[in-house]
C-alpha cells in the first residue's frame, strides 16, 4: 500500500489577522452547560464572536434542581470586568444572574463609565426549577441603577409580573407589560412569551417607544430544553456586537433560538439546544 502524504501547513499572516467581534457575558456559571456562562459562551461561539466572561456566581446545577449557589466576591468581580476591558474592549454586554446588591452595585458602577457599549440585561430572578437567582433586597437596586444603564431589558413572563405586579397571561398583556416596562425603565423591552399558556405561538413582545414589534415562531410543545432564556439574549447581544441595530439583532435572535429549540437533543433524559 502506497504512503501518502499529508502537509499540515500554517495559515498566512494575512489570515490571522482577522478580527471577529467580541461579546461579554456577566451571570452565574452553570454546572449543568445548559444556561448561564455556558449557554452564553455556547452561542457567542456559534454566531462567530468571541465569548468573554465575568462569573458573578458559581452554581450547583442541572436542568431539574439548584442544590448550591457560591457568590463571588464584589471585587473579583470588578477585577473580571477590568481584565475583559484591558484586554477585549467588547461591543457588546449581556448580564444574567446577578444574585445579589452588592455585585449589581459593581456592575452598574462599571458600565457607567463605559456608556457607548450596548447592554442587554437579561433580569434572571428564579430558576426554573423554582430557586431564587436573585436576592430580594437587590430588585430595588437592578431597577434603580443597572436599568437606566440598558439598551434592551428581556424579562420573561414571570419576572414581568414581579416588576409590574401585574399579571400577564395572554399576548394583549405581553403587549401591555412591554409598553409599561418601556415607560417605568425608559430603555427598549423585550417580553418574552415563552411562559404563556394557552396559545399557538411562541410569543414575544418588543417596544421602545416609537416602534413595537410582535414576534411569532412556531411553538414546539414536545421541546423544553433547560437555557432558552439565557441563550436568547446571549444571541441578540452576539448580533449587536456584529453591528446590527437592535430591532434586527432581536429578530435574528428569536429566528436562531427557535432553529436551536428545534433541533434540541437529548442527554440522560434532559433536553439540551442544540446549535
Amino acid at each position: 500500500m502506497p504512503l501518502r502524504r499529508t502537509w499540515i501547513g500554517r495559515r498566512s499572516p494575512a489570515s490571522r489577522k482577522i478580527q471577529i467581534p467580541t461579546a461579554l457575558s456577566i451571570a452565574g456559571s452553570d454546572s449543568g452547560g445548559g444556561a448561564g456562562i455556558q449557554a452564553d459562551l455556547h452561542t457567542f461561539a456559534a454566531l462567530g464572536v468571541h465569548g468573554t466572561t465575568a462569573i458573578t456566581c458559581i452554581t450547583a446545577q442541572n436542568p431539574s434542581r439548584v442544590s448550591g449557589i457560591q457568590p463571588c466576591s464584589p471585587a473579583i468581580l470588578r477585577r473580571q470586568l477590568d481584565a475583559v476591558w484591558e484586554g477585549f474592549a467588547p461591543g457588546a454586554a449581556k448580564t444574567g444572574m446577578l444574585f445579589s446588591a452588592d455585585l449589581i452595585r459593581v456592575v452598574a458602577r462599571f458600565f457607567l463609565k463605559h456608556r457607548e457599549v450596548f447592554l442587554v440585561i437579561d433580569p434572571v430572578m428564579v430558576a426554573t426549577s423554582g430557586a431564587r437567582l436573585l436576592k430580594l433586597d437587590a430588585l430595588k437596586i437592578l431597577e434603580r441603577h443597572l436599568f437606566p444603564l440598558a439598551a434592551l431589558i428581556t424579562p420573561n413572563v414571570p419576572e414581568a409580573e414581579l416588576l409590574l405586579r401585574i399579571p400577564v397571561s395572554n399576548p394583549a398583556d405581553l403587549r401591555r407589560a412591554a409598553r409599561e416596562l418601556h415607560k417605568k425603565y425608559g430603555c427598549a423591552v423585550l417580553v418574552k412569551g415563552g411562559h404563556l399558556r394557552g396559545v399557538r405561538q411562541a410569543i414575544d413582545v418588543y417596544c421602545d417607544g416609537r416602534n413595537e414589534l410582535l414576534l411569532t415562531a412556531p411553538l414546539i410543545r414536545q421541546r423544553k430544553p433547560h437555557g432558552t432564556g439565557c441563550t436568547f439574549s446571549a444571541a441578540i447581544t452576539a448580533y449587536l456586537a456584529k453591528g446590527e441595530r437592535l430591532e434586527r439583532a432581536i429578530q435574528r435572535a428569536k429566528q436562531f433560538v427557535t432553529r436551536a429549540i428545534d433541533d434540541a437533543r437529548e442527554i440522560n433524559r434532559h433536553q439540551v439546544l442544540a446549535f
